[in-house]
Order: C-alpha cells, then structure tokens, then sequence
C-alpha cells in the first residue's frame, strides 16, 4: 500500500499569525481586567489620575509579558528543547 503524496497535515495549512492574534486578544483582556481592578483598590484618585494609572498599569502589563515573559523565559525553554 503506497503513501498518497497529497495528505493533508494541519500545522503546514493554519496560519502561524493567527496564534499571534489569540495571544494577543488574550493578554489585552487580561491586561484590562488586571489594570481595572490595581486602579480601583487605589483610593483618593482624581479621573484624570485614574486614567493615567490605568494605561501605565495596562502598559507595564504588556511590557512584563511581551518583553520579560515572553522572549526571555520561553526562548530559553525552546532553546533548551523542553
């Protein structure tokens, strides 16, 4: 029984970018919920102060993940092949 040289593999036909995208969408609503709930334990802000702490923690966030997270400790993992 011969091997048919059309099989369908899954991997090579779902675009890479994709997984970028879920990720993506999953850390901006993580980042949302965790920013919203740091700035309302603060008490005695004014809106505009409320405001900036909540995009400085929504950015802080995104920068722990995509920078420390993300490209330190998981290119370490990969290097080592776990």
């Amino acid at each position: 029984m011969g091997v048919h040289p059309n099989i369908h593999i899954p991997k090579e036909s779902w675009p890479r970018w994709t997984w970028y995208a879920i990720e993506c969408i999953i850390v901006i609503a993580v980042t949302l919920v965790l920013s919203s709930k740091i700035t309302n334990s603060i008490e005695g802000l004014s809106p505009e102060a409320q405001n900036y702490m909540f995009i400085g923690f929504l950015g802080i966030s995104f920068f722990i993940w995509y920078i420390v997270i993300r490209r330190i400790i998981l290119t370490k993992f990969l290097r080592n092949g776990y």
